[in-house]
């Protein structure tokens, strides 16, 4: 038995046993993409993927990221995609189960341009971050808020650091790589943060599945090979961000699960300005969320479209409205209906374990409010040797307890939809437990170390 994973009736108990009798499965994982009718008019403010995992480079720290802007091209100039400085961006962490985000990480940012009578992004070939040829420039600041995030202890972390830019192509960034490490920026308390585009480490065949949940039929395409998005990463010391704040010792030590979703907001008045330099003037109390995300595929999937808006702009608290989408999702019952895959009967008991509790002996906190977000039981050491599929292949350090940037929530989330799960064990067999869109592979490795995903695609490719 592996170190930390406590024996009991839940999935922490019978990961194990079913990772020794698991094949390596290699396909990558997926997310959430104009998920609802209103997000898709503001692509600035639509929050793509969430992860939240701990790294076998840094195992006393936990990583953070929260993805923005789906679908972008990168040959998208002169005006290249950024983050928008009318948006606050926002990673919250509930640590003590009761849907109420303890720590919040806020981010807000200001757009410079150098030179105004010119179109060009850069004016010259950009060798740095700080690079004087580099003519558009964005900036941030991250502050921590402790309590409720309207409401509790605000404290500036840091300002003024640099986003990564876009990468215009080879001209103009002869060695990209090395002026997006210059992102980034290391912070106090053995912290560190990047700001900038990836590369999109979603990869779906999505198509194929909102053609009627087509999966897997021999045709599966990658809808999202070559494009980026602008990411938000954070790694923090685990004691940070936890309860009790120490570093739990055992899986089941108080403090040791955290939950994790990510928003963005704007303000309910908008003003233009004259097109020079921004000055960002977000007001808390004017804030509107537009946007949320924390579990994989749940608004996208689960949520029907008439209570998506919706669903984008509650807090976790309220999140009772979702149960009934839960306990009857639409995917099960199409892959019933079109395929014919037998799933487990209603109410969905065991969907609700997974993506509204945590899943008890692994990720479910003491006296839980169900509610939907990522949770993550620090205590669990990362994997040597990751399984995509994660927790249902044995892996218990993968999603859904957390989310790692290499783990096919895809495949993970049909099966789960199938009952392919030890909560549903008559239902934990062929075709169910080998469901998957098809796509095996995402267009780029992913990096090795912080911050995970990929460079952005170059806009001349």
């Amino acid at each position: 038995m592996k170190r930390g994973v406590q024996t009991g009736a839940g999935f922490g108990a019978l990961a194990i046993g079913i990772l020794a009798a698991s094949t390596w499965l290699s396909t990558p994982q997926a997310s959430s993409h104009r998920e609802a009718p209103l997000i898709t008019a503001d692509p600035y403010a639509d929050n793509t993927d969430v992860y939240a995992f701990v790294s076998l480079q840094n195992p006393d720290r936990v990583t953070l990221i929260s993805n923005f802007i789906p679908l972008e091209a990168p040959q998208a100039g002169p005006n290249y995609y950024k983050f928008d400085d009318n948006v606050l961006y926002e990673i919250m962490i509930d640590n003590d189960g009761d849907a109420v985000e303890d720590i919040t990480y806020q981010f807000r940012f200001r757009t410079e341009t150098r030179f105004g009578n010119t179109f060009l992004y850069n004016v010259g070939p950009v060798t740095s971050i700080d690079d004087p040829d580099l003519n558009v420039r964005q900036f941030y600041s991250i502050t921590r808020v402790d309590g409720p995030r309207r409401r509790g202890r605000s404290t500036l972390i840091a300002d003024n650091l640099p986003v990564a830019p876009a990468n215009v192509g080879a001209r103009s960034f002869p060695n990209y790589a090395a002026v997006a490490a210059g992102a980034i920026q290391q912070l106090p308390n053995n912290s560190q943060v990047f700001v900038g585009p990836r590369d999109d480490g979603f990869y779906v065949d999505v198509g194929g599945v909102f053609d009627l949940l087509g999966v897997a039929d021999g045709t599966a395409v990658d809808g999202l090979a070559g494009l980026n998005v602008h990411s938000i990463a954070l790694q923090v010391p685990i004691e940070s961000v936890t309860s009790t704040g120490s570093r739990p010792a055992t899986t089941g030590s108080a403090g040791a699960v955290i939950g994790v979703w990510s928003t963005a907001s704007r303000s309910s008045v908008a003003s233009r300005g004259n097109g020079n330099a921004n000055s960002n003037s977000i007001k808390d109390k004017d804030l509107v969320q537009v946007s949320r995300l924390g579990q994989p595929l749940v608004n996208e999937l689960v949520i029907p479209r008439s209570t998506k808006d919706t669903f984008n702009s509650i807090e976790p608290t309220q999140d009772g409205a979702a149960l009934p989408f839960v306990l009857d999702p639409e995917p099960a019952r199409l892959l019933n209906i079109v395929f014919g895959v037998k799933v487990p009967p209603t109410p969905r008991n065991d969907l609700v374990t997974i993506f509204l509790t945590g899943i008890p002996n692994l990720n479910q906190p003491q006296n839980v409010t169900p509610s939907e977000m990522l949770r993550l039981n620090v205590a669990i050491p990362p994997s040597s040797v990751p399984n995509p599929i994660g927790v249902i292949a044995g892996d218990p350090a993968g999603f859904p307890n957390g989310r790692r940037v290499g783990d096919d929530v895809v495949d993970i989330a049909l099966r789960v939809m199938a009952g392919a799960t030890p909560l549903t064990p008559s239902f934990n067999i062929s075709p169910n437990n080998a469901l998957g869109d098809g796509v095996s592979a995402n267009d780029v490795p992913y990096l090795t170390e912080f911050p995970y995903l990929a460079q952005p695609h170059p806009g001349n490719q």
